[in-house]
């Protein structure tokens, strides 16, 4: 029988990540898509040769990856091109995404999907939802001193995801992130008791 499935999302810069690492280091198997998506669009990653017909040799780099900061700029500029490049990586990372969840072992798996509540491929794998969220401007100093880009830029990316009232409302369980990083982790643990007593039990 397949393990239950909690998919874990949130806006960009409101601590996924680190929400993920604290359920890992907890014996959770996680499916992180970003780094699917990141496999996938590496050096000789399986989905750059269908890239590379599409877009041709300006969407690579010298070592032959998915040049990130050049599609970043055109998907946001031209949503033709932003669709046209999820037409490619969307299938490449659900179907993996799957494979990896058939093969996870524990009480639960965490799926961790950033445009969780934007696409419908995911939602019917799940047994809950839980949203990491964060006041806006903390998403905007978090991301800005990460990632170095302007704030202009950082609202466009935030601009292209569900608002956050909409992923609280959607979701079944949150964790509040305008704290630290304790304050994170004691959230996630406190969770993970959550779903070893309700997910697993209802199995039984």
């Amino acid at each position: 029988m397949a393990i239950p499935v909690v998919g874990l999302t949130g806006g960009i810069g409101s601590g996924k990540s680190a929400a993920a690492d604290r359920f890992a280091e907890l014996g959770v198997p996680v499916v992180d898509t970003d780094r699917i998506a990141h496999q996938l669009t590496g050096p000789q990653g399986a989905a750059m040769a269908a890239i590379a017909r599409e877009f041709g040799a300006a969407a690579l780099t010298a070592d032959g990856a998915l040049d990130r900061a050049a599609m970043r700029e055109l998907a946001f500029a031209d949503p033709a091109c932003r669709r046209r490049l999820e037409a490619i990586l969307h299938p490449a990372i659900h179907e993996e995404s799957l494979r990896q969840l058939a093969a996870a072992r524990g009480d639960y798996a965490l799926l961790v999907v950033p445009l969780l509540f934007e696409s419908e491929r995911y939602t019917p794998l799940l047994a809950r939802s839980l949203v990491v969220d964060c006041r806006e401007e903390i998403q905007l100093e978090r991301v800005m001193r990460r990632s170095g880009l302007e704030e202009s830029a950082v609202r466009a990316i935030m601009a292209a995801q569900l608002p956050r009232e909409r992923r609280r409302q959607l979701a079944d369980d949150i964790i509040d992130n305008n704290g630290g990083l304790a304050e994170l982790r004691l959230q996630v643990d406190a969770k993970h008791s959550y779903y070893l007593a309700n997910l697993v039990n209802a199995l039984l």
